[in-house]
């Protein structure tokens, strides 16, 4: 207690000393405040107070107290950095009819600004237990996402979580500039409406926002609009390299230094180490006198050692919590489980990702964050930090840990072992290099795709049999739930590998069906399951179907730049082979390759898993063999004339992966939802 109240004395006198050196954050004669908001420079009160057009700030005085605001946003809090500001929330209403009564959408619009949404800091959320949310964004790109949050009784809502039961939560691309909400309902509320007559969505800060089943209602959106949005800024539109080179426009003063933006769209700047103060300004960052350095050197050791006290008693904690023990038993009781098993602890990782540092970021989905990670033994891994973990299937949880890091096949991901000294637990995975097969399917070049018949046939069958060994093959059967062209990976020979097991389910030998709730991606979910809520092996079989519709079309699986009657891929694809206009719709170049008897076997079969009824589709085991037979045909075809004789050539003679190796950029449509014929009526609205 003495040592805590000593501390508290340092950092007293360290923050006391801090602000005699930080000392003004405005220009001289500028008004410091609005309200009760501090407005440090670049930004400012009038044009003469502010760097640039963009960093001026109405104080608007109508308010008690007065609030500021850029353009029609109001802000809550400046940083050197980064902008909060009051979110817009989205709403939809019904009466006990059926009947909506209220229509809210949510548009925040930054084009022509250099400001952008933190895509690392803020996130998508749906509220409502009938609630479905279509977010859209553009600049550059076009960005479509979804969400869906469903339950049948308000005692089935669990406060605090987020995961589709009552709440549901999305995350938003890099660089966006303008987003979108419209909050829409599968049945109108109607089996819902005594407790949950409205639905909600918005974009706001992480962590911010704790789900309580109590913000049901018909009046909860003013509390919601209390989460904030964090906006990037960046000063100018040139990189530092560049902006250095004009020293009379350079924004970086005395003593300070600048670093690019996270979204690129300029640079910022910030003080030296060992200075304080504000860098955008004249003689502001000040260095630090002796006194203050003794204080602070001091102050720093007490409270790094009562930190790392806790810190040690923290991740103990998490350890226990998260299922340590249990996950050491699990290994000692599998033969060979320590060699395949691996517990990182979290200091290990945090090296390996230099700090969770954003440059590090492979991608971000509905159920996590994916860093790049480098081992001290320099493997190159992927480390997912997951979004939430449901407390009450802990122990399955750590069983399907033992059982992945245990599965060896060349076509799935491979899972090195997981860390639980933090809150959540984190899961290593082996390194893939390539990107994805969503990516490489939009890699055009003007028409055509880079993207060869023999190519895509070989991919469709890898990942076949791999979904095929997961189902049958592996000690315990596991459904994957989330089979989509963005979650399968390709190495550096473009060998295909299925990745992402965030929403997987182990499925106990004598059960053909599991009760869980529906997770899955728009465009990708099999209607039967969302329907029912019974997931079974044929569910990812559906899911496998809109693959290999892509793999024969090159088209994105949701798409709202299409006509209405095309937007959702597996009802256009199903409707061009009923119309017998299949040709129409496949991949320029695929039959010009002369494989049209290949082409219409593959179709056909995409086809059948795309069967709405899930006992009448194939199993992935037949599908993997039908693939498997064709690319045998297909490999056989090639024949080579050597001395005069015709001589087939095996796989080994055939270039299957002539493909370019660059870096190639996502521009699709991901989401956390998805839905059968109702939801593909309400996707199909134009907006």
């Amino acid at each position: 207690m003495r040592l805590e109240l000593l501390l508290f004395l340092v950092s007293w006198l360290m923050v006391e000393s801090a602000g005699a050196i930080n000392g003004t954050e405005t220009l001289p004669g500028c008004q410091q405040k609005c309200g009760n908001v501090e407005v440090p420079y670049p930004f400012g009160i009038g044009a003469k107070c502010s760097i640039a057009t963009w960093a001026n700030i109405n104080c608007n005085t109508t308010f008690n107290p007065p609030k500021p605001f850029i353009g029609g946003l109001e802000v809550v809090q400046f940083s050197l950095d980064q902008v909060r500001i009051r979110n817009h929330v989205a709403v939809s209403c019904y009466n006990q009819f059926g009947n909506q009564t209220d229509q809210i959408f949510a548009w925040i619009n930054l084009i022509g600004t250099p400001y952008t949404f933190s895509f690392t800091k803020n996130v998508v959320t749906v509220l409502g237990c009938d609630t479905t949310v279509l977010t859209r964004g553009s600049q550059d790109f076009n960005y479509t996402s979804g969400c869906i949050s469903i339950c049948d009784k308000r005692e089935y809502v669990i406060d605090g979580t987020c995961s589709g039961l009552g709440c549901c939560e999305t995350s938003i691309p890099k660089g966006m500039q303008e987003f979108y909400a419209l909050v829409s309902s599968l049945f109108s509320h109607a089996k819902v409406w005594s407790f949950d007559p409205c639905g909600y969505a918005f974009l706001g800060e992480k962590d911010m926002y704790s789900f309580k089943a109590s913000d049901f209602g018909y009046s909860n959106s003013s509390r919601l609009r209390d989460i904030p949005v964090v906006l990037n800024f960046a000063v100018g539109n040139q990189t530092c390299k560049h902006a250095k080179q004009n020293p009379a426009t350079f924004a970086c003063k005395d003593n300070s230094y600048c670093y690019d933006s996270v979204d690129g769209n300029g640079y910022l700047c910030s003080c030296r180490k060992g200075y304080e103060g504000n860098p955008y300004l004249k003689k502001s960052c000040q260095g630090l006198g002796f006194g203050f350095l003794f204080l602070l050197v001091g102050g720093s050791w007490l409270y790094f050692s009562i930190k790392k006290r806790k810190l040690i008693q923290l991740k103990e904690k998490f350890f226990q919590k998260n299922g340590g023990l249990l996950l050491k038993q699990q290994i000692s009781s599998h033969e060979g489980g320590v060699e395949l098993t691996k517990i990182f602890t979290a200091e290990e990782l945090k090296l390996a990702t230099n700090n969770y540092d954003q440059g590090r970021i492979l991608g971000q989905g509905g159920y996590g964050t994916v860093y790049k990670g480098v081992l001290p033994d320099l493997r190159i891994v992927a480390i997912k930090k997951s979004k939430v973990v449901d407390k009450s299937q802990l122990s399955q949880f750590i069983n399907e840990v033992v059982i992945l890091t245990q599965i060896n096949h060349r076509n799935v991901v491979k899972l090195l072992g997981c860390c639980l000294e933090s809150e959540l637990p984190l899961l290593v995975y082996e390194f893939v290099s390539n990107g994805t097969l969503s990516q490489l399917l939009q890699k055009k070049s003007g028409t055509m795709s880079s993207l060869s018949w023999e190519d895509r046939l070989r991919i469709g069958a890898e990942i076949a049999g791999a979904v095929s060994y997961l189902h049958s093959a592996a000690s315990i059967p596991i459904i994957h739930r989330d089979v989509k062209s963005a979650n399968i990976l390709l190495d550096d020979n473009y060998i295909a590998k299925v990745a992402d097991f965030g929403a997987s389910r182990l499925n106990p030998l004598d059960e053909s069906q599991i009760s869980t709730l529906v997770q899955g991606t728009m465009g990708y979910l099999d209607p039967e399951y969302f329907h029912t809520g019974q997931l079974t092996e044929k569910s990812d079989v559906y899911s496998f179907g809109v693959v290999l519709a892509e793999l024969l079309t090159g088209e994105k699986p949701l798409c709202f730049v299409r006509p209405i009657e095309q937007r959702n891929l597996a009802t256009y694809f199903l409707l061009s082979m009923k119309e017998d206009s299949l040709f129409e719709l496949l991949e320029a170049g695929i039959i010009n390759e002369g494989k049209e008897e290949q082409v219409l076997a593959v179709a056909e079969l995409a086809k059948r898993c795309l069967n709405l009824k899930g006992e009448e589709r194939p199993s992935m085991k037949e599908v993997a063999a039908e693939l498997e037979g064709l690319r045998g045909f297909v490999r056989h075809t090639w024949v080579q004339k050597i001395n005069g004789e015709s001589r087939i050539m095996g796989p080994e003679n055939v270039d299957l992966y002539a493909i370019p190796s660059d870096a190639y950029d996502i521009n699709g449509a991901s989401g956390q939802y998805s839905l059968e014929k109702e939801m593909i009526r309400s996707m199909n609205v134009s907006r």
